[in-house]
């Protein structure tokens, strides 16, 4: 079986960064994730970049009621990625998800694999401890066999003690933790 390389941008938004839902730590791995994801379109991976998307009735939802901050309303600049990781993105793949982990992700990656390729992915985005553990995890379930990553330099998580026990959970759960 041959490998087939994937890069996973989980939610660079402009809310998660500096908007509504920012904070510090985020900001901060905006250069490494941008730099990662230039590293990997040179190597010819696979970009793929998850969108959380949610309409004007988030506070309406199962999730705006635990969560009632209105953050990535589809068509607002809070809603767009990061300028930086936009650029460096150049044209990859965006997925738009009205939760922490998209079920078609896994799909887009097995409907891009030839027959005779097995997927290594590698994860990075925000927030550790919800949306790139979700989809790690996801991931992990659909591909048991395939080797994925998070890569600790690119992610945050909603504070850094809770980025931290994200990374751990996934290390339990056999995925690879890039310090």
């Amino acid at each position: 079986m041959k490998e087939k390389k994937f890069l996973v941008v989980v939610d660079m938004q402009k809310d998660f960064i500096d908007g509504a839902l920012g904070t510090k730590e985020a900001q901060a791995i905006v250069p490494n994730a941008a730099r990662r994801i230039e590293e990997s379109r040179a190597a010819g991976d696979v970009l793929i970049a998850t969108l959380d998307t949610h309409a004007e009735n988030y506070l309406d939802t199962a999730e705006g009621k635990k969560l009632p901050v209105p953050h990535c309303i589809k068509g607002t600049a809070g809603w767009r990625l990061n300028a930086e990781i936009e650029k460096a993105l150049c044209g990859g793949i965006l997925v738009e998800k009205p939760t922490f982990g998209s079920e078609k992700l896994p799909w887009i990656i097995e409907g891009l694999l030839g027959p005779d390729e097995t997927p290594r992915i590698e994860l990075i985005g925000l927030c550790t401890d919800i949306c790139v553990v979700s989809n790690a995890l996801l991931l992990k379930a659909h591909f048991p066999q395939a080797e994925i990553s998070v890569n600790a330099a690119c992610c945050a998580g909603v504070t850094p003690e809770k980025h931290e026990a994200a990374l751990e959970t996934m290390a339990s759960c056999q995925i690879d933790v890039i310090a």
